[in-house]
């Protein structure tokens, strides 16, 4: 047995339980015990919403833990610290000569499902699994009368290109792997419609299947309680009139070129007073771990060099949430560029901070973003994004108007209140 942070081997179990976890135990005894199954708890769209899912059924008075092969505590979102997080299965690699990703994030999670089940000596009423869904037959199998609720972000094989012959041969078992076991699953929600009509699409097997939607909701006591950093210290002479903001990771699926191709083709929109007011910030998770992330960054990096943008650009990687508040305070819209995401917790930020949203018009932010409301939904193009974004330069009101509008919408669409009431049901349903 280790504790968080001491070196782990290939027999290695960290339990990292949070402080609170002896205050709030009869709390949590009242009601149904929920395991979450997760593959890497850190910082993402996926891991915001298992981390709100965990908090609104422990407010419920489920007894909830988080298994995880890999949780590091500085690249995480902070309301873990919260939360009974278990770690088991880190010693296996995340993949084999920088390939293999997906292969061996099933192993980890069958190996993770094993230990929860042979040597936790925990009970527990329901599983709640995303992303990886090979270990729900093993969570079937073993276990008597107990339930598992799978929640699909999007299917994982339209997450990989298959550019060869060999990627195809590889990925061929696992795409079927995902797609039998997924049906396994007691109950399957989505996050979207957009995700529900993809689920539909991809899983033919499945058509007998209609998953219900869930909403991510917006933890917003975070943006209520949070002391905003100084964006001095974030931004270079961060008094720039005209301060943009783009949140992603920093992967390619993100789209982040077309930001600064965008704040490139701006620059063309405006005299050179207005210009020299304006800056990009393009905050990201970032983990060294990850090649891709390196990757993309230098890339980033080069292009706003080569685009002669670079001045007015900060890259930031890894922030803090009193980061993030400064920032969405402080800019006058967001820039959200993936195309088809499959929903987007950024918009919802973006919008309750009462900061507008320039989102491509695709998957998710259609559902979140109204357009000419609360943002603009735009092509994918450098050219629509940049005359969006010309006009709130040009029209002082804009932000204002178009924030408050983003405010209410996530307030009577997106709140924390009916998402938890929801799951809470969902859990209810499969227990009773």
């Amino acid at each position: 047995m280790f504790v968080a942070g001491m070196p782990s081997t290939a027999e290695a179990d960290v339990i990292m339980a949070a402080p609170d976890r002896e205050t709030n135990g009869e709390e949590q005894r009242k009601g149904p015990s929920v395991f979450f199954l997760h593959p890497d708890l850190g910082i993402g769209g996926a891991e915001r919403l298992i981390i709100d899912a965990a908090l609104a059924l422990r407010a419920r008075g489920c007894r909830v833990q988080i298994w995880t092969p890999r949780y590091d505590s500085t690249r995480c979102f902070s309301e873990t610290s919260q939360l009974d997080i278990r770690i088991a299965g880190d010693w296996l690699p995340r993949n084999i000569f920088g390939r293999c990703h997906a292969l061996c994030a099933v192993l980890r999670m069958i190996w993770l499902t094993l230990h929860v089940l042979l040597l936790s000596g925990e009970e527990f009423d329901v599983f709640v699994c995303d992303q990886v869904s090979a270990c729900i037959p093993i969570l079937r199998l073993a276990r008597t009368h107990k339930k598992v609720l799978f929640y699909c972000h999007f299917p994982d094989q339209l997450l990989t290109k298959r550019k060869s012959l060999l990627k195809r041969i590889y990925r061929a078992p696992l795409d079927w792997l995902e797609e039998y076991t997924t049906g396994m699953a007691d109950c399957i929600l989505v996050n979207s419609y957009f995700t529900a009509n993809i689920f539909k699409h991809t899983f033919k097997s499945l058509c007998h299947i209609n998953p219900e939607v869930l909403y991510p909701s917006l933890n917003v006591n975070i943006f209520d309680t949070a002391i905003s950093a100084n964006i001095a210290n974030i931004v270079p002479n961060g008094n720039k009139k005209f301060l943009f903001l783009s949140i992603n990771r920093y992967e390619r699926k993100k789209n982040l070129v077309l930001a600064l191709e965008a704040l490139h083709d701006l620059r063309g929109r405006l005299d050179a007073q207005s210009w020299s007011e304006v800056h990009l910030v393009l905050a990201g998770g970032y983990d060294e771990a990850v090649n891709e992330n390196v990757e993309y960054f230098a890339e980033l990096k080069a292009l706003a060099i080569q685009l002669q943008i670079d001045e007015h650009i900060t890259f930031l990687r890894s922030f803090s949430d009193e980061q993030k508040i400064a920032l969405l305070n402080n800019s006058i819209c967001v820039l959200y560029t993936p195309s088809n995401e499959h929903f987007g917790i950024v918009p919802l930020e973006a919008m309750y901070m009462k900061c507008p949203v320039i989102a491509v018009n695709s998957g998710g932010p259609m559902e979140s973003v109204v357009d000419n409301q609360t943002g603009f939904l735009c092509s994918p193009l450098p050219t629509q994004f940049s005359e969006a974004m010309e006009k709130f330069i040009k029209d002082s009101n804009l932000k204002r108007t178009m924030g408050v509008a983003g405010r209410i919408r996530v307030l009577e669409k997106f709140s924390s209140e009916a998402f938890t009431e929801k799951l809470y049901q969902y859990i209810l349903r499969l227990i009773l």
